[in-house]
C-alpha cells in the first residue's frame, strides 16, 4: 500500500499515512480540524543504467552493418533529392 503525504492549508501541521489505492483522500487536519492538501512527491521509480534506450541494447557489431546498409539507402535518395531541387 502507498504512504501520502499531508499538509494543512491552515496550521502547515504535515505527516504521511499508508492509504489503498481505494481509500478517499484526508480532507481534515487530525491538530486543528482544517483543511488538508495532498503533497506530491518525485516518482519512486528511477532507471539506471544501460539498456533503457535503443542504442543501449544493441552491441556496436550488430548495428554497424544495419544501420550503414539503410544510411546507404537513405544517402543514395538524398543524393537524387538535391539533385532535383537544383534542376
Amino acid at each position: 500500500m502507498p504512504t501520502y503525504a499531508y499538509a494543512c492549508k491552515d496550521c502547515n501541521h504535515a505527516f504521511e499515512t499508508v492509504q489503498s489505492f481505494s481509500d478517499a483522500s484526508l480532507t481534515v487536519c487530525p491538530e486543528c480540524g482544517g483543511t488538508l492538501r495532498k503533497k506530491f512527491n518525485s516518482v519512486g521509480v528511477v532507471f539506471k543504467g544501460g539498456g533503457f534506450y535503443r542504442t543501449d541494447s544493441r552491441s556496436g557489431s550488430s548495428s554497424v552493418p544495419a544501420s550503414s546498409g539503410s544510411s546507404e539507402k537513405s544517402s543514395g535518395s538524398s543524393d537524387k533529392a538535391p539533385a532535383a531541387a537544383a534542376s
